[in-house]
């Protein structure tokens, strides 16, 4: 994953290795449910992860774009004056990205905060379909305001669409409404968003290694001086270490799974179409080992999104699956049983189209061998385990 070399003041190692895409995040939700405050607390703690920020502010006065710019510097546009749904069209929002992708930037992931009147499915059509190698859409999170949900339903009833195509929601400002009222929002949310992960907040914190990784300090202490001041204001002791009580990640566990055999590519499919609500994020690498696919494939999930990356092993580099599954109440034996049954001893043998579900999350599949029937291109907009998360924003 991340590495770990002593940090330099004269450069600093690739934000992504060679070739691999960044990241784009969606922060979603309507005005006043605390995008801004949650964006802000992952700038806070982002650790030494480079995050480069797309701000959209309905309205003449970027309001939002001034409350972050102190924390991201140049790696931060605004797009004022209207939603990227409307007001922005693709292209334009394509030459924001690729200012952030610059090598300059150096950027880990990149979030964009939509508007509170932004359309989610429109920001997915535009990322899905933005020609620019460098980045890949990366989920959408949508964030509720707890404490408003009934009201901000009643006045728009497109709630309930845009609560159908998040990848991760985020009931925020919980610590304002009593249990037995969170229950009935954490059931009607159930409904409205089955299978979708919730994530509950209070002020917008919540773990970012549920959204990103966060790279080690040593990475980029010395150039970063916000991060420098973040990192010094939390060494409590003086001695480097950091007392976490309370805080947001506490209440995650975290399970890793490593196999030396490879993984049969059905049953893996069949265990992350049926993982738990409360496994939010998945990361690592996997090797399937099926003739024509023997690259490594890395995984990635937010939520109820995934996407497959295949590369090339590195030079030595076993041939094996690492994963790490981060989530809140899941059955750590239980998922590491369920892997542990994803083990296939003769990957050889196994036929190319077992791949099949695999690919479907792949951006750009790898081209077939010579011989080979070429696989169709996945479609985005097509219906997948979870529905149509592309499907017609029509109005309710």
């Amino acid at each position: 994953m991340n590495s770990s070399q002593p940090a330099q003041q004269s450069a600093r190692p690739p934000a992504q290795p060679p070739g691999q895409p960044i990241p784009v995040i969606v922060l979603s939700g309507f005005l006043g449910s605390g995008k801004t405050t949650l964006l802000n607390h992952l700038l806070a703690n982002r650790g030494g992860t480079r995050i480069g920020v797309v701000v959209n502010d309905f309205g003449s006065i970027e309001i939002d774009a001034m409350a972050v710019a102190g924390q991201v510097g140049d790696s931060m546009v605004s797009l004022g004056g209207g939603c990227l749904c409307c007001a922005v069209d693709g292209s334009e929002l394509d030459a924001y990205l690729e200012k952030l992708c610059a090598p300059v930037h150096r950027i880990d992931v990149i979030v964009i905060e939509a508007s509170g009147l932004a359309e989610p499915q429109e920001m997915i059509r535009m990322l899905v379909a933005a020609e620019n190698p460098a980045i890949r859409y990366g989920g959408l999170v949508q964030v509720v305001d707890a404490a408003e949900f009934d009201a901000t339903r009643a006045k728009h009833p497109e709630t309930d669409r845009h609560l159908s195509v998040a990848d991760l929601v985020v009931l925020n400002k919980t610590d304002r409404v009593e249990p037995a009222g969170l229950t009935r929002i954490g059931a009607e949310l159930a409904a409205l968003c089955p299978g979708t992960p919730v994530v509950a907040a209070d002020h917008g914190r919540i773990d970012p290694e549920l959204l990103f990784d966060r790279r080690p300090w040593t990475e980029t202490q010395g150039q970063l001086s916000f991060e420098d001041l973040i990192s010094q204001a939390r060494d409590a002791d003086g001695a480097g270490h950091q007392d976490h009580t309370g805080h947001a990640h506490t209440v995650y566990e975290s399970t890793e799974f490593v196999s030396e055999q490879a993984l049969n590519p059905r049953r893996f499919i069949d265990f992350l179409d049926r993982r738990p609500a409360g496994l939010y994020r998945i990361k690592g690498y996997v090797h399937f080992g099926v003739p024509g696919h023997e690259e490594r494939y890395e995984v990635h999930a937010v939520g109820r999104f995934l996407r497959f990356v295949p590369g090339p092993w590195g030079r030595g580099e076993p041939r094996r699956s690492q994963l790490v599954l981060i989530g809140s109440g899941t059955d750590g034996p239980a998922l590491l049983g369920e892997l542990e049954a994803c083990r296939e001893p003769a990957p050889q043998h196994a036929p190319p189209e077992s791949m099949w579900g695999v690919l479907r999350y792949v951006d750009r599949p790898p081209q077939p061998e010579a011989g080979q029937e070429p696989e169709p291109e996945p479609d985005p907009c097509a219906p997948g385990p979870y529905g149509d998360p592309y499907g017609d924003p029509g109005s309710d």
